[in-house]
């Protein structure tokens, strides 16, 4: 696989945001020990104590996988995209491991896997994770997907049809790592753009408010949309403690939740 064409992203502009892809470790875990309950405090500090004592892979399963599984139950899913995180972070967990969690694991935690990519995985060693996820119809992983990781190692070609996987499923482009440095002048999005804008309004369908916000950096001189029927930009805030309400609730083909 080659990975040409991938435009510089700052440090600055990878971590702006409140994902636990793009919050600082250390703000994740003041986050949660601020914010858990007592029982799921301890549970959290003595799974992280476990991943780090236990790092990397012990017989068919690790105790920190075990940990893992149980994040939803243990802390509420509104705080266990970050604890997962956090918990692969202190196993110190490899590409090889992250593919296996990923690929063996509930939605939710192949969710945490791709938040933790940017900080544990330097190189491209796990773009199958990304590329698979960016398969799926689960706004919730596509928008994992589309963080830090992705904007420092998609190709230009596998970017920008990411970002229209993002419009064709309502995926706020605020999820986008690096959007604004990546689709800055980029003429070949800004065609694939237009030719999606006419497409809907040839189908006498809406025309997503966020298209016209990327379509001005690709092409600032862009004429401004006509259509009508244009949805109105989506204010979609993400929040470190768990996936963005404003999502609509997606299926989930690839597990049960946790």
């Amino acid at each position: 696989m080659t990975h040409r064409d991938v435009a510089p992203v700052t440090p600055e502009a990878e971590r702006a945001g409140t994902t636990p892809a793009r919050a600082p470790l250390d703000v994740l875990r003041s986050h949660l020990d601020t914010h858990l309950e007592a029982t799921a405090r301890v549970w959290f500090h003595r799974a992280l104590a476990e991943a780090a004592a236990h790092p990397g892979t012990h017989g068919p399963i690790s105790v920190w996988e075990l940990r893992l599984a149980e994040a939803g139950r243990r802390c509420g899913s509104r705080y266990a995209d970050a604890a997962r995180v956090l918990i692969l972070h202190a196993a110190r967990a490899d590409p090889e491991s992250l593919a296996r969690v990923y690929f063996q694991g509930t939605a939710e935690e192949r969710r945490a896997v791709l938040h933790a990519l940017p900080h544990l995985v330097s190189g491209p060693e796990a773009l199958p994770l990304v590329e698979d996820a960016l398969r799926t119809h689960d706004t919730r992983l596509l928008a994992a997907a589309v963080g830090p990781y992705a904007a420092r190692h998609l190709d230009a070609h596998a970017w920008r049809h990411a970002v229209l996987k993002c419009l064709f499923t309502g995926v706020p482009v605020a999820e986008v790592a690096g959007l604004e440095q990546r689709a800055r002048a980029d003429a070949e999005l800004a065609r694939m753009l237009g030719d999606y804008a006419a497409e809907r309004t040839s189908a006498g369908r809406p025309v997503p408010g966020d298209l016209r916000r990327v379509q001005i950096l690709a092409d600032p001189t862009a004429p401004p949309s006509t259509d009508p029927g244009a949805a109105a930009p989506d204010r979609h805030r993400t929040d470190l403690s768990g996936p963005g309400s404003s999502h609509r609730r997606p299926a989930r083909p690839h597990g049960k939740e946790s």
